[in-house]
């Protein structure tokens, strides 16, 4: 094919007209990057003045919901090396969001706290996140989001 020629799509996926690949279009690995994508570009796109507490949304709830846990217990849940966690505590400490404290008898060990600022960053994210969650699940069903969370759950189980 010439640099003038354009190639015609013969597959296109439910969204328009995005390029599609058939190597890769029947992929699941390849299909949940790419809602990984769009979800977060969407979900960035209509919350302004967070800092990076929206990228980390996930992370900080489950700081919330298991106060003093160790950073590798952290990064366990999260499915990502220590050291790739750590990056982002410090940013989220920069930012006031978490802080980290020595464990009394494993000074090396750090458990990982919300701040009150990061609590009220979350409360107020918390509208948001509900708003993205029904736009990212229109058109589906109770039980079929109910299935696709189980079928999540299983490709999950799958790879760790």
């Amino acid at each position: 094919m010439s640099n003038t020629e354009v190639s015609t799509p013969t597959d296109k996926e439910p969204t328009g007209d995005r390029l599609v690949s058939p190597a890769v279009s029947g992929h699941v690995s390849y299909k949940l990057r790419l809602a990984q994508i769009v979800a977060y570009r969407a979900f960035e796109g209509q919350v302004d003045g967070f800092g990076a507490a929206p990228r980390y949304l996930g992370l900080l709830w489950l700081i919330r919901d298991h106060p003093g846990q160790p950073q590798s217990r952290l990064a366990e849940a999260v499915a990502l090396q220590r050291s790739s966690l750590v990056t982002i505590l410090d940013k989220l400490e920069a930012e006031g969001l978490v802080e980290r404290c020595a464990v009394a008898d494993d000074r090396r060990m750090k458990q990982v706290w919300l701040t009150e600022r990061g609590a009220g960053v979350l409360d107020a994210l918390q509208d948001h996140a509900a708003a993205h969650e029904a736009a990212l699940t229109q058109g589906l069903t109770p039980a079929e989001k109910d299935i696709l969370l189980r079928a999540l759950d299983q490709v999950i189980r799958n790879l760790s």
